[in-house]
């Protein structure tokens, strides 16, 4: 078993001319090569795989996915566009994709249904979500069943950046680089990600595991300070350290971010149980992904598990 790529995003043409990627400020011939590479899966993304040596690409629907859809029967409509087209894709190439199912969270109840649909009919492995969806976040108790059905379903969450800013933020003001991948995304995912720890879901859901991008999105680095701050706080309400759940609820790849130091870090800092290769792709190359994860300091067990071993348990992948 060679690479299973976790966090590498398509689009659906349909879905894509209404909903477009996100503008960051990104030079224009590199939007161009994404956009023609999104839609693809054989010209570019077999040949490129088949280049660098991966064996399994996990899809997601690109960001923003159905979370910037404002009504909720469009977005049930969209999301099971999105994973019919991506259970298309992986039944033309099943050595080669997995995918995880888009989630229309404007109605709950109806996303509890489409993960079912996705999970026990279309042979997906999980799902994933592009941020909040319209301002509303997963430690929201309407979402309580959502949960559920992920512990049920026993796959995971793979909270992911891109949904649609609900309000200004003003230290971005005049820095427009700072808006999207390069800060603060990861900056807003990872606070999303604290409201899911610091509301209590992964007490009231044990067996729910969740999914961060890009080393974390920062916070594997921060669980020193979580844990003293939190410590110290008048109300305490959670049944372990905030530290605790990262590498039990809360795993994380490596998109993005090909950075021996950081991977060492996170590695002291969650284990290598908790950590999956993935390139982001096509928005990263995944030359430099590959060749980054095998020269990074690690044994070759821990290669393994980061590289697919990890990936085909949690996914519970059949190679």
């Amino acid at each position: 078993m060679g690479l299973i790529a976790m966090e590498e995003a398509f689009a659906v043409p349909e879905l894509q001319a209404k909903y477009p990627v996100p503008r960051t400020v990104t030079a224009g011939h590199w939007a161009e090569d994404w956009a023609k590479r999104l839609c693809d899966y054989t010209t570019y993304r077999l040949h490129d795989m088949d280049e660098h040596g991966v064996d399994i690409q996990v899809l997601s629907l690109t960001a923003p996915g159905v979370q910037c859809v404002t009504d909720a029967r469009q977005a049930v409509t969209d999301a099971r566009v999105a994973n019919d087209h991506l259970a298309g894709v992986i039944a033309a190439h099943p050595t080669r994709f997995r995918g995880l199912a888009a989630l229309p969270l404007q109605d709950p109840e109806a996303a509890v249904a489409e993960l079912h649909r996705a999970v026990g009919s279309l042979g997906l492995s999980g799902a994933l979500v592009n941020d909040h969806t319209g301002g509303g976040y997963l430690d929201d108790p309407r979402y309580e069943p959502v949960w559920a059905a992920l512990e049920d379903l026993d796959v995971p969450l793979y909270l992911h950046p891109g949904a649609p800013p609900t309000e200004p933020w003003r230290v971005l003001a005049g820095r427009p680089e700072l808006q999207g991948p390069l800060w603060s995304w990861a900056a807003e995912t990872g606070g999303h990600a604290l409201r899911i720890i610091f509301g209590g879901v992964f007490d009231r859901h044990p067996r729910a595991r969740m999914i961060l991008g890009h080393m974390g999105e920062f916070l594997p680095f921060q669980l020193a300070r979580l844990d003293s701050r939190y410590s110290r706080q008048a109300q305490r309400t959670l049944t372990r350290k905030p530290s605790e759940y990262f590498g039990s609820n809360i795993l994380i790849t490596t998109s993005g971010v090909c950075s021996p130091a950081a991977l060492a870090g996170a590695v002291l800092a969650i284990g290598a149980d908790a950590i999956m290769f993935a390139i982001d792709y096509p928005f990263e190359d995944t030359a430099e992904a590959v060749r980054f994860l095998d020269q990074a300091p690690l044994s070759d067990t821990d290669r393994a598990k980061i590289g697919h071993g990890n990936a085909v348990r949690v996914l519970h992948l059949h190679t």
